[in-house]
């Protein structure tokens, strides 16, 4: 992805677009009023305080997705021999654990992960997960 990311800085293109936007009126009067926000103590409270606040409803929205998600999955292995296979199959492939391994480097994926914690701490949710890891366990 950081590759991605240095070409596309990398890019004539891009440079020439970032160029245009710098020089822009919109731009130099947005970059003026931000620092004139950062100079006013109650300004840069009030703004600090709304992004804490953006950032725990977004963190929240994201841990309420993922626990979705993983719940659904758990009911699809559970309730469909099919998907357990598949799953059983991806677990047996030996590349399986490296990716896995560069999956939980990313923040996004870690989110379920740490939802899958606290899915844990339902007793019932946690049955599920039990019964669908000995599914998983006999298709191995």
């Amino acid at each position: 992805m950081m590759a991605q990311a240095k070409a596309m800085m990398d890019d004539p293109k891009f440079k020439a677009e970032m160029k245009k936007l710098q020089n822009s009126k919109e731009f130099k009067n947005s970059v003026k009023a931000t620092q004139e926000m950062l100079s006013d103590p109650g300004k840069q409270a009030e703004m600090e305080a709304k992004m804490e606040h953006m950032l725990k409803v977004g963190n929240d929205k994201i841990k309420k997705t993922a626990a979705g998600t993983l719940d659904s999955t758990m009911e699809a292995m559970l309730n469909n021999k099919d998907v357990m296979n598949d799953m059983a199959e991806m677990v047996k492939d030996p590349n399986f654990k490296k990716q896995f391994d560069e999956m939980m480097k990313d923040p996004s994926f870690r989110a379920y992960m740490e939802s899958m914690q606290d899915m844990m701490k339902d007793p019932s949710k946690k049955a599920k997960f039990e019964q669908a890891a000995a599914g998983l366990k006999a298709a191995l």
